[in-house]
């Protein structure tokens, strides 16, 4: 990561994301000013307290909303998960914000696809500023493997050990999913990101429906 890079917002879908997706980036860059934020959960009692002690450890300052999380995946109103972003999110300048893939990182969650979308489009409206946007770029071949990062992306790289296994012990120890359950089985010892430097060129990919993913 570039060194000019010091102030970092993460928005995400849900409080474990962050680590799966971006915990290696995050453990790696330490010393930068990292704010992020997760649009569900807030009112959960396991979840919420859980990813306070996570920012505690990845040096981040957080915050968690309430959007509708339940099983059916009811599609949000556009508006909706925007006005969700802005609420939550500090209205200043970030040098880089990071956030999901519009197609998500796996056979499919439609929070994460909302969050990145929404995330594009308040960014090329000028809502949300920042000076480069990351989405997280992985892979699942319609379910035919765990989920893995997509090699072509503009950011690819392996995590070192030590980084990985503080990852892989925030996703089983803080957050506390099992040795065998999908979180730790998926848990990328490599990380991968599309780089967007202008919100046109994040835009466009959203209105050209080319699936990098």
């Amino acid at each position: 990561m570039d060194s000019k890079i010091k102030t970092i917002a993460i928005i995400v879908a849900h409080p474990d994301d962050e680590t799966l997706w971006a915990g290696g980036t995050i453990l790696n860059n330490p010393g930068r000013e990292y704010f992020i934020v997760s649009l569900c959960r807030k009112n959960d009692p396991d979840r919420a307290p859980k990813f306070k002690k996570v920012l505690d450890i990845l040096g981040a300052e957080g915050i968690m909303g309430d959007l509708d999380d339940g099983p059916e995946q009811i599609s949000l109103a556009e508006s909706e998960v925007q006005d969700a972003i802005l609420q939550l999110l500090p209205e200043k300048h970030f040098d880089l914000i990071i956030t999901h893939s519009i197609y998500g990182e796996y056979t499919r969650h439609r929070r994460h696809e909302e969050t990145g979308k929404a995330v594009i489009k308040l960014w090329h409206s000028g809502k949300i500023k920042t000076s480069e946007l990351w989405a997280f770029a992985y892979k699942d071949g319609h379910k035919t493997y765990l989920p893995t990062v997509n090699e072509d992306a503009t950011i690819f790289y392996p995590l070192p050990l030590a980084v990985w296994e503080n990852k892989f012990d925030i996703i089983t120890k803080i957050y506390g999913f099992a040795m065998d359950s999908w979180e730790a089985r998926t848990t990328p010892k490599e990380e991968a990101f599309w780089q967007f430097e202008h919100a046109k060129q994040a835009q466009e990919w959203l209105d050209s429906g080319n699936i990098k993913s």
